[in-house]
């Protein structure tokens, strides 16, 4: 007996399959084996086709069918992790209208700070509207300005896991409390639909699709469906959620005081509070956790988000050591010195950063020595740059109270590399705990648990498998710390910014 879970992820699409007695992925497979496209008409733009998604969820799920060995009856239940932030306008036969407009694309900050503005900024932080922002909403009013025949005929507005649920289910539409607060039309205090957002847009109620539980029989894979994807109909799909909130799920990390992290295309650490709370500046964001719920027990997820941190390194790579697995370009980079000898790296160039109040500054390369640096700098300085912005982050995350000593990971994207494990935990001060999960593996467990399968959260997640502990290197800490004041120097005086204002 298994379950099935999906990452709808920037670049790729992930399906694994979990069997339920063991609690252990018996297979993986994501698709495409290169990085996805990203749709950029203009600068600060991203895009992608929700057709693309589902195209690659059939690959995916018809190779990990295939390499498990699984029969379709085996399934017996499906959870979709997906690529928070992302607007996807349907007409009333489920069509997209136009593409999804990405997490990462920053056109519609100005509209998210007016709205911010005009509510009132008290107001909408009491609120965990976190500074509408660059988020859903604020995407969505883009398009009601720039598109308005587009706009004129949008039926709902979806998220990528709502949107994937539709197409499984053959035309179920609906969407999360967790779902609507990453898209900044949640409010915390009147648990509803935010009558402040919709009404400063001028949205209709209307195109907010169904709210279903995070975990529940939320549809079920229509026969149609089941023939294309080798699954049997009627199969229930019974969890999702944001990749961050699902993050922290695959990591067990449910309870106020737990902490997680991830470093794939972007990085995030994502801590669990019982109480409302909020940075006064709006730099770190609070939504709904997984296992937050209406009239019960308050669980909401601060989110730390770095943009630019995985795919630094990937473009990096690409453009420095082409030739190199990722393996190999962890060993060069080893061979460089902490601090690069002088180089320095900022990762930010990946959209608007949150932490630097939705400015996109650009990544820029600092201190290069044509006589003195080689490919080994330049590698390890943008894997210390990458660490180096989220001990920025985790500074305004300890500022709100949150403590922040163990930090728990999967074993994947940058957590691969000692380098840059190294250079986290000891600029933190933190000892960072691996375990062997990811965001598919995850969902496949919220899976179970919604469909009543597991009978907790404990008991889906009793066999997580921990990998490795990485402590802190004091040998190395004031070499780390050195290297860091001056990346902060070069990343605040650089822009002529304090980012704490």
């Amino acid at each position: 007996m298994y379950l099935l879970g999906y990452d709808i992820g920037t670049s790729s699409v992930k399906a694994s399959l979990v069997e339920v007695e063991t609690g252990q992925c018996v297979a993986s497979c994501f698709w495409p084996e290169t990085e996805a496209p990203i749709i950029a008409h203009q600068a600060g733009w991203a895009e992608q086709e929700p057709e693309m998604w589902w195209q690659n969820l059939k690959t995916a799920t018809q190779r990990v069918m295939r390499q498990s060995g699984a029969v379709a009856t085996d399934v017996k239940a499906i959870g979709i992790s997906y690529q928070m932030h992302g607007l996807v306008c349907i007409d009333s036969e489920g069509h997209a209208l136009r593409p999804s407009i990405i997490w990462c694309d920053g056109r519609a900050v100005a509209y998210g700070q007016r709205a911010f503005d005009t509510i009132g900024h008290e107001r909408c932080l009491a609120r965990l509207l976190n500074s509408p922002g660059n988020f859903t909403a604020a995407k969505l009013a883009w398009v009601k300005e720039h598109e308005p025949d587009t706009y004129a005929r949008v039926y709902k507005i979806m998220l990528p896991g709502d949107y994937i649920a539709m197409r499984l289910s053959g035309g179920d539409i609906a969407t999360t409390v967790g779902g609507l607060s990453e898209g900044i039309f949640w409010d915390f205090q009147s648990n509803c639909v935010s009558r402040d957002v919709m009404t400063h847009f001028g949205f209709a109620d209307s195109l907010i699709p169904d709210i279903v539980p995070t975990f529940a029989v939320q549809c079920r894979v229509s026969a149609t469906v089941a023939a294309e994807l080798g699954l049997t109909a009627g199969t229930p799909v019974s969890y999702r959620a944001g990749d961050q909130p699902n993050n922290a799920l695959s990591l067990h990390v449910m309870n106020p005081g737990e902490i997680a992290a991830t470093a794939g295309t972007s990085g995030v650490v994502y801590g669990v509070l019982g109480t409302v709370n909020y940075d006064p500046q709006s730099r770190v964001n609070t939504f709904a956790h997984v296992n937050h719920t209406l009239g019960g027990d308050t669980r909401l997820g601060v989110l730390l988000c770095i943009n630019g941190t995985g795919i630094q390194n990937a473009w990096m790579r690409r453009m420095v050591a082409p030739e190199l697995s990722y393996a190999d370009v962890n060993r060069v980079a080893a061979e460089a010195p902490v601090g690069c000898d002088g180089l320095s790296v900022i990762p930010f160039g990946n959209g608007a950063e949150r932490i630097l109040q939705n400015r996109d500054v650009g990544s820029s390369i600092h201190g290069l020595n044509f006589n003195r640096h080689t490919r080994a700098h330049l590698l390890r300085a943008a894997q210390e740059g990458i660490a180096y912005s989220l001990r920025y982050g985790i500074d305004i995350m300890r500022a709100m109270g949150m403590e922040i000593s163990n930090i728990h990971a999967g074993h994947a994207n940058m957590m691969l590399s000692p380098l840059f494990r190294e250079a986290l935990a000891t600029i933190t001060g933190a000892t960072i705990q691996l375990y062997d999960t990811d965001g598919a593996v995850g969902a496949a467990r919220g899976a179970g648990i919604g469909a009543g399968i597991y009978a907790s959260a404990d008991e889906a997640f009793a066999m997580l498998r921990h990998i490795l502990t990485v402590e802190p290197d004091a040998s190395k800490h004031d070499a780390y710390e050195q290297s860091y004041e001056r990346w902060k120097t070069i990343l605040e005086t650089t822009n002529d910014a304090d980012f704490t204002k």
